[in-house]
Parts: structure tokens; C-alpha cells; sequence
């Protein structure tokens, strides 16, 4: 018993002895080192940051991002560049071993790579089966066990001379295997096919140019580095065709800095026995569904008129968009309509960045050959070293089979009477006078080749091979030959594969006449509730209309008989104007509550509608009546928008509360009564008209005390009785008295 007591006790002291560690543990548990956010981000965002931009997204100067270099080194290492295709499933899995990124991954960059899904104007893969379509949102690719795939010709130009030392080899993920850095490419691809790609704080857009066209300016440059690029080059060329509206300035800002922008329009044929407009070409940026989307939703609100039916007539033959119009209805207006609104016109935004070195760099066409042209340099002078290095060797063992030529027998004696196989070599070297690499040469020679008639023969390349040797020493120290080099190439290379440009040109003539509106004009009239709802009624349908359905509590404040093609000012409380046109709004009946205003347009948070302005030109003037007294006159046009804006701020003065706003087109008068029981009527031809759309007026009725409540425009059929408080100078106190109020009760139930 006392043993257990004293080892209780022990027991006790030491958990007394944890308990200040254990606590020392949980203060510090908490704790975390001090960090800015910059150096967190240097440290974990930039290694990600730079492995996308390097290792990902950007393409390099021969035209490809590490993705399609891999597939495209595995489909030639399984000898796809001359045998019969493969299901893409074989070639997916093979392309595992250096991207390990996924199956998906690999396949949607073959799909892309592919002739069959018209990406690229040079496609590199040879395709059978469902490869969906580029121009197309809806149509999918069939699954890689479905479909087979083989390098098309072309890819042949990637890979020449890839054994010959011409590029730098690097181990792949997991060290099994090597692949090449780059391809040692005979043309410059990287503006041949077009690439897109999207990086960590910037991104690449390099758009396509005819083969025939590149090969041209590539050599021309490398003769004159100042030729003139629009010479040879004309501009981009799309698989999908259509029509470039020429711009020389952007072209030139393009082909200068590799950064602007090319307008792209639709290539279409009318059918007059049909009555059907055909769209068989479209910008690369755009799609088919899209477009018959947009048309339809165009049609459905009214905005677009004379199409009866739109369908997609796509097929083996290719892509075919039919629009059917109505009779009398123009095609070439309606086409110009279709342009502005969908995508059958649309921009290619260019941003020409390029992997150099390892270093981004956005370049213009000239920059780019001129770097494509060193690149390729630097291949071609490796290629012919290894070529070179190779020639020497063989000579080298040919020139100690040339001292064997003086005496075989003698040769054959070494080789018999020596007793060690390790001591054949050494004794070679010895008896001719030969270093050990030619004795292991003359070693290996087969017994049945130790004659006389075939050393002499084997001999009759030295003269040859020394001719070659001197050619390609004479190669490598002149520029001048290995840049003939490199445009024999690049003219073979136009010869083989060069095809008509698919994009060809229009320039657009500017008129001088303004532009047709072609909004449906007809009259209507707008109604206004004070909760923010608005209507759009025609008169046929008011005539046949009972009475008007509104929110519970709510009125109708405003009542505008106006046109279609009206505009809409929707000031709000917070002293912004929220601008519409009536066609934005669908024709409707009594019998709906109308579209809520603040949410129509994307009114700000606790904005409300304070009041609507129509017009259709913009004339006469805003007069806007504060709570302070002050009334300001500002002229309508101030609110016309050159550049569209649906919204401007600073519509009116906060510096005092809004009471009233009333359009007028000439000079009227208007009532105004405060909270102290006064009133007057002034003309506005009194107040001078502002230019800022903001100001805060001049002072009209004073109201030391009290506040303006009420603004109401005097009309012929009010103005009686009013007469006394008309007032010929500003600012007047106003009016009172009980005969007064009765008549303003009676006339505006003040």
C-alpha cells in the first residue's frame, strides 16, 4: 500500500511538471510566422505562375506549346508519319508517357491538331471519323476509340533532321524516355496555324497567314531584313474563309507591334428562286448556333425584321447557315443589319506573344521571322556539324583501312597468331601504325570482306567523303550558304503544300448619308406608375382594353402618347439618368403590370424612379424644381450619348431635394406652393438656360422657413383665377390666404 501511495504521488508531481509545457504548446499552437502578402506570393503563386506561362499556355518560336509537341513526337515515334492510322485511343495512351496530364487532355489537343475539325489551315493530323467541327458550339467529337489518326504529310517538315543533333532533347517526367525541346520546323509554323493560349497575367493570340504568303516574306526578309511586309503578306488567312474588312492602319499597327485587331464578315449567296439568303462562311471567332441563337432571339423581340425562318443546313459538304426572308424584303440591308448585331461580323483580336528563350515576348511579323530565321540558322548549322562530325569519322576509319590495304595477309597473321581476343586490338594498332577506333574498324570486318576488290572499292569514297567534308566546312563558316539553305527549304516547302488563300479582302466605302433606322415605327402610348412600373401600349390595343391593372397602392403618373422609336429618360432619385429606347420594350396590354423599371434597367442598390422623360430629337428643356426654391432650366440635348452609355450620373443638382421635372419645348408657366401655405407662378422664359447638367439653378420662390411641396404646370384650362399670383421678378416670397388654397384645392387638390 505504501509503494502504491508513493508511485500516486509520483505520478501527480510529474503531471504538475507537463502541465506548464502542455500549456507553453497550446499558447504557441496558434501562432503563425509573420508574412507580407508579396512574399507569399513570390514564394507559392510565381513558381505556378511562370510553369503556366513557360511550360503551358505560351507557344514557342516553332509554333507549338509543350502539348502538341508531345503528341505530335509520339505519333512520329510510332510511325505515323508514313503507316496506315491508329485508333486515337493507342495513340492517347502512347502520349501518356510524356504528358501525364490526362487522356482527355491529350485527345481534345489531337482533336484540335486534327484535319477534320478545320482549326487549322495545315491541319498535322490525318483524321477518320468524328472530329466535330471548329465553327460549330453543339457538334461533338466522337470518343478516341472511335476514331483513327496518322501525321498528315506536311508534319514531315516538323521532324526533318530531328536525328541529326539539329534541336536539344530533354528527359520526360519520370526519366524513362527523352523529348525534344523544339522542332526543328522548315517553315515558320508559328503564323502558319493559329494559336491561342491563356497564361497568368497575360495571354497569346496568334492568328493564321497563308503558307504561300509566310514562306515568301520569310524569304524576302532574310535577303533584305527592310523589305516591306504587306509586299508578300497581305494579311491573315482562316480555315473558315470569309471576308477581311481592310483596315491599312490597323493592318500596319499589326504587322508593326503583333497587337490590334481584324474585322471579320461572313461570306454569303442569295437564292432568289428560294427567296433564302446562304451563309457558308463565318469569322473563326464565331459559331453557328450562336448566330442562329442571336437571330432567332433578335426576331422574337421584334428587333430584326424580314426573316421568316432560320436553319442549320450544315452537312458532308460543310457549313451552311439558310436564312428565309419575307417577300419585298432587301437582303443586302438586311445582311448590313445582321452584320452590326450578331456575329456574322466579328472582331479577331490579335496579341502576337511568343515563347523566346524561355522569355514572353509580344513581337510584330517582322520581329517574328527575323526570329524564326536564327532559330532555324542555328538547326540548320547543327544539322550540317552533326552531319559533318559524322563524315570525318567514317573518314577516319576509312584512312586505316587504307594502310591495311598495303598488307592483308599480314593482317590476318595478327589477328590468327594472336592467342587473347583483348590483345587482337592492341596488336593491330601496333603492326599498322593505326589508333584503336580504326583497329576496332578493321577488327569487325568479316572474313568474306578481306579481299582485296572490296577494300579497293570501300576506298573510292575517301575522295568523295573529303569533297563533302570541304563543302560542309565551307557551309558552316558562311552565313550566306546556310541561308540559301534555308530558302530552298522554305521554297520546297511552298511548292509541296502552298494552297489559295481561303480569306480574302473587302474595303468598306464610308457614306456620307446617316444610317437608316430600321426600328419599327408606329405610335404608342407610355404609362408610368409612381412604384417604378412601365407600359408600352398600342392604340388598337388601348381601344380594345378595359381598365389598367396595377400593384396594389400604386398609380399611373405619367400618360405619353409617343412612337416606336422614341427615347426614354428614366431619372432616378440619386440624381442619375438611366437611358433606353421604347423598342427595348415588348408591346404589351392594360391587363399586365408592365416591366418594374429598377430592375429592368439595374438601378443601384435603394435607387428608386423618380420620373420619365420621352423624346425623339432631344428639343426643348428639363426644368427641375427643388425643395430650396431653386429652379434650373437645362437644355435637353446635353443628355445625347455619342458613345450609346445607358447610364450617366450628375443628371440633376443634390444639393437640395427634387420636387418636379417638366420637359417643355417652349417657355411656359408653372406653379409652385410651399409648406407655408404660399404660392406663385412664374414663366420659365424668366430662368436662363444652363449648360451644366448638374447646376443648381436660381432662386424663384423664397422659402426662408418652409420647403417647396408641390410644382404643377399651368395650362389654359387651369390658369383662371391664378392671375394674381403670376410674378414679373424672381425671387418672390409668393402668395397667400384662404380664397387661395379653395382655388388651388379645386384646380391641383392642393
Amino acid at each position: 500500500m505504501v509503494k502504491n501511495l508513493a508511485k500516486r504521488g509520483k505520478e501527480q508531481n510529474e503531471r504538475k511538471q507537463a502541465v506548464p509545457k502542455i500549456n507553453a504548446y497550446i499558447a504557441g499552437s496558434g501562432s503563425v510566422a509573420k508574412e507580407t502578402i508579396t512574399e507569399t506570393l513570390e514564394k507559392n503563386y510565381m513558381p505556378y505562375a511562370m510553369s503556366v506561362i513557360v511550360s503551358r499556355a505560351i507557344p514557342e518560336i516553332d509554333g507549338f506549346k509543350p502539348s502538341h509537341r508531345k503528341l505530335l513526337y509520339t505519333m512520329y515515334k510510332m510511325g505515323l508519319l508514313t503507316g496506315a492510322k491508329t485508333k486515337s485511343a493507342n495513340i492517347v495512351g502512347q502520349t501518356m508517357k510524356l504528358n501525364p496530364h490526362g487522356d482527355s487532355a491529350i485527345y481534345e489537343t489531337m482533336v484540335r491538331l486534327s484535319k477534320g475539325n478545320e482549326a487549322l489551315l495545315h491541319p498535322f493530323v490525318e483524321s477518320k471519323g468524328n472530329f466535330g467541327k471548329a465553327y460549330s458550339r453543339d457538334m461533338a467529337y466522337a470518343a478516341s476509340r472511335y476514331t483513327e489518326a496518322k501525321l498528315s504529310p506536311i508534319a514531315a517538315e516538323l521532324f526533318r533532321d530531328i536525328n541529326s543533333d539539329t534541336v536539344d532533347f530533354v528527359p520526360n517526367y519520370d526519366n524513362e524516355t527523352t523529348e525534344p525541346t523544339l522542332f526543328p520546323v522548315t517553315f515558320p509554323s508559328v503564323l502558319v496555324n493559329s494559336n491561342v493560349g491563356i497564361a497568368v497575367s497575360m495571354a497569346s493570340n496568334v492568328c493564321s497567314f497563308n503558307l504561300s504568303e509566310v514562306c515568301d516574306t520569310t524569304v524576302a526578309l532574310i535577303k533584305n531584313p527592310k523589305a516591306i511586309i504587306l509586299d508578300t503578306l497581305k494579311g491573315p488567312d482562316f480555315p473558315g474563309g470569309g471576308y477581311i474588312v481592310f483596315d491599312a492602319d490597323e493592318t500596319d499597327k499589326i504587322i508593326a507591334t503583333g497587337r490590334g485587331g481584324f474585322k471579320i464578315r461572313s461570306k454569303w449567296r442569295f437564292d432568289k428562286d428560294s427567296n433564302c439568303i446562304e451563309v457558308v462562311e463565318i469569322p473563326p471567332t464565331a459559331t453557328v448556333e450562336a448566330i442562329k441563337d442571336k437571330v432567332v432571339e433578335l426576331v422574337k423581340d421584334g428587333k430584326l425584321q424580314g426573316i421568316s425562318y432560320i436553319r442549320d443546313e450544315t452537312d458532308i459538304n460543310g457549313l451552311r447557315i439558310a436564312i428565309d426572308i419575307k417577300r419585298g424584303t432587301d437582303p443586302e440591308k438586311l445582311m448590313k443589319k445582321l452584320f452590326k448585331v450578331t456575329q456574322l461580323e466579328d472582331s479577331y483580336p490579335c496579341n502576337f506573344n511568343i515563347l523566346i528563350g524561355g522569355v514572353p515576348r509580344v513581337m510584330g511579323i517582322r520581329e517574328i521571322l527575323i526570329e524564326w530565321t536564327a532559330f532555324r540558322k542555328e538547326c540548320v548549322k547543327r544539322r550540317v556539324y552533326f552531319n559533318l562530325s559524322k563524315k570525318k569519322s567514317l573518314l577516319h576509319l576509312l584512312r586505316g583501312l587504307q594502310k591495311i590495304l598495303l598488307d592483308i595477309d599480314k593482317a590476318i597473321e595478327i589477328v590468327r597468331e594472336t592467342e587473347d581476343d583483348t590483345e587482337v586490338i592492341p596488336n593491330l594498332m601496333i603492326g599498322f601504325g593505326i589508333d584503336e577506333t580504326q583497329a576496332e574498324y578493321v577488327a569487325e570486318i568479316k572474313l568474306r570482306n578481306l579481299n582485296k576488290q572490296y577494300i579497293v572499292n570501300r576506298l573510292k569514297e575517301v575522295d568523295e567523303l573529303k569533297a563533302q567534308i570541304s563543302e560542309l566546312e565551307e557551309i558552316l563558316g558562311s552565313d550566306r550558304r546556310i541561308y540559301e539553305i534555308i530558302i530552298e527549304e522554305l521554297k520546297d516547302v511552298k511548292k509541296r503544300f502552298g494552297q489559295p488563300r481561303k480569306t480574302e479582302f473587302i474595303y468598306e466605302i464610308e457614306s456620307d448619308e446617316p444610317e437608316e433606322d430600321e426600328t419599327p415605327d408606329y405610335p404608342v402610348t407610355v404609362f408610368l406608375t409612381a412604384h417604378g412600373y412601365f407600359k408600352k401600349i398600342t392604340p388598337l390595343s388601348l381601344r380594345n382594353s378595359g381598365e389598367q391593372k396595377l400593384k396594389e397602392g400604386d398609380s399611373i403618373i405619367e400618360t405619353i402618347e409617343t412612337t416606336n422609336r422614341s427615347e426614354l429618360l428614366f431619372f432616378s432619385d440619386k440624381a442619375q439618368v438611366y437611358k433606353s429606347k421604347c423598342d427595348n420594350f415588348s408591346d404589351t396590354k392594360v391587363s399586365v403590370m408592365g416591366d418594374f423599371i429598377p430592375s429592368k434597367l439595374g438601378f443601384d442598390d435603394g435607387e428608386s424612379l423618380f420620373d420619365m422623360v420621352v423624346t425623339t430629337d432631344y428639343s426643348g428643356y428639363l426644368i427641375f424644381v427643388f425643395e430650396n426654391g431653386k429652379v434650373a432650366k437645362v437644355s435637353l440635348d446635353g443628355y445625347i450619348t455619342v458613345t450609346n452609355r445607358k447610364k450617366l450620373m450628375k443628371a440633376y443638382s443634390e444639393k437640395s431635394k427634387l420636387v418636379k421635372i417638366f420637359h417643355i419645348t417652349d417657355n411656359t408657366e408653372i406653379l409652385l406652393s410651399s409648406d407655408m401655405g404660399k404660392s406663385l407662378v412664374f414663366n420659365t422664359g424668366m430662368l436662363a438656360v444652363k449648360s451644366t447638367k448638374n447646376t443648381e439653378g436660381v432662386a424663384v420662390m423664397t422659402v426662408k422657413k418652409g420647403k417647396i411641396t408641390r410644382a404643377e404646370a399651368v395650362t389654359d384650362e387651369n390658369r383662371d383665377g391664378l392671375e394674381k399670383l403670376i410674378v414679373k421678378n424672381i425671387p418672390a416670397a409668393g402668395f397667400g390666404g384662404k380664397i387661395l388654397e379653395e382655388t388651388l384645392q379645386t384646380k391641383f387638390n392642393i
